[in-house]
C-alpha cells in the first residue's frame, strides 16, 4: 500500500530502495537545517546578507524536496511490489 510504513516483511530489494530513500530523506534535512544555520550566521554581517538570502532559499527548498522524495519512493515501492493495489486505489 501506498505510505506503509513496515518495510520490514518485504524482499531485500525493497528493504534496500526503502534505505536509499531514507538516506535521501535525511540528507535534504540536514542540507536544510545547515542552510538554515549559515544563513542566520550571515543575517550577523551585512556584507553577507546577500548571501545568507540565498542560503535561506536553498534551505527551503531542501525542505520542499522532503515531501517529494517520500511521494517517490512510495510510488516506487508500490510498483515494485503491490502495482494492482496502488492501480485499484488509483482509480477509486
Amino acid at each position: 500500500m501506498i505510505f506503509e510504513t513496515d518495510h520490514r516483511q518485504r524482499s531485500p530489494r525493497i528493504r534496500r530502495r526503502y534505505a536509499m530513500f531514507e538516506i535521501a530523506h535525511t540528507c535534504a534535512d540536514f542540507g536544510a537545517a545547515l542552510c538554515f544555520v549559515i544563513g542566520s550566521i550571515f543575517f550577523f554581517y551585512s556584507s553577507l546578507v546577500t548571501a545568507g538570502t540565498w542560503f535561506f532559499l536553498l534551505g527551503s527548498v531542501l525542505f520542499a524536496a522532503k515531501p517529494t522524495i517520500r511521494l517517490i519512493r512510495e510510488v516506487k515501492l508500490a510498483a515494485m511490489g503491490k502495482d494492482d493495489v496502488l492501480a485499484e486505489r488509483l482509480n477509486d
